[in-house]
C-alpha cells in the first residue's frame, strides 16, 4: 500500500483533505501532519521565513521516515518553500496549488487570484505567472484579498467567511477569464456557487489528484 503524507498549517484543511483522499484513493494510506503555528508565523512576518522553511523541511523528512512515498503540502502560503526543498527529499514533495495554476493559464489571459490571507496572495499570483511563462502564454493577474474572512472562519463563523468571499468572488468573476481560490480552505464554497461568470478553480481535488498520479 502506498503512503501519502499531507502537511497542514491549519486544522481547517485536515478533515477536508482526508475525506477527499478517501474518496479518490481508498487504497492509499494517508498520514496527516499538522503544525498550526506555521501559518500564523508566516502571517505575522508577512512572508515566508527561513525558520518556517526549516520546520517544514523537518516535517517532510519525518514523513519520509514514517514511510511516505510522496508528500503533499496543503498550504499555499508556504508553497515556495516546497519548491525549494523538493530536490532535497528522496520522494516527491508537491504543492497543492501547482495543478490549479497550470490549468488557469490554459483557460485565459485575465486571471483573478482571490485569497483570505495576505501571505498567500502573492505566492499564488507568482505561481500563476511562472506557470504562464513556462507555457509561453501571456497573462494579467488581478489580486483580491478578502479582509476578515479567514479570521471569521477560524473563529467559528464559517457563514461570515462564506458571505465575504462569495461577494468578492462575484465581483471579480465579471472582470476575468478564470478565478483561482488561493487557499484550500476556500474550496468549501465551490459547491454553492451559482452558474455564470468566470469559472472558479480550487486546489484540493486537482492537487490531490496530481499527488495520487505521482504515487502510481
Amino acid at each position: 500500500m502506498s503512503t501519502l503524507a499531507l502537511l497542514h498549517t491549519t486544522p481547517v484543511t485536515v478533515a477536508t483533505m482526508s475525506a477527499l483522499a478517501g474518496q479518490l484513493a481508498p487504497d492509499v494510506r494517508v498520514v496527516n501532519l499538522l503544525d498550526d503555528s506555521l501559518l500564523p508565523d508566516v502571517m505575522r512576518a508577512g512572508h515566508l521565513t527561513p525558520e518556517v522553511t526549516a520546520r517544514l523541511k523537518t516535517y517532510a523528512e519525518s514523513a519520509v521516515r514514517a514511510g511516505a512515498d510522496a508528500v503533499l503540502c496543503c498550504c499555499s502560503s508556504v508553497g515556495e518553500a516546497v519548491e525549494a526543498l523538493g530536490p532535497e527529499l528522496p520522494v516527491p514533495f508537491l504543492r497543492i496549488d501547482g495543478p490549479m495554476a497550470a490549468e488557469a493559464v490554459q483557460r485565459g489571459e485575465r486571471i483573478g487570484v482571490i485569497a483570505t490571507v495576505a501571505s498567500t496572495l502573492e505566492p499564488t499570483a507568482r505561481l500563476v505567472e511562472r506557470a504562464a511563462e513556462q507555457a509561453g502564454r501571456p497573462v494579467q493577474v488581478e489580486r483580491v484579498l478578502v479582509e476578515g474572512a479567514y479570521t471569521a472562519l477560524i473563529g467559528g463563523q464559517p457563514e461570515q467567511h462564506d458571505r465575504l468571499v462569495t461577494a468578492a468572488l462575484n465581483d471579480l468573476a465579471g472582470r476575468v477569464d478564470v478565478v483561482l481560490l488561493a487557499q484550500a480552505s476556500m474550496a468549501r464554497l465551490v459547491p454553492s456557487l451559482q452558474p455564470g461568470g468566470a469559472p472558479v478553480l480550487s486546489s484540493p481535488q486537482s492537487g490531490l489528484s496530481r499527488a495520487l498520479e505521482v504515487l502510481q
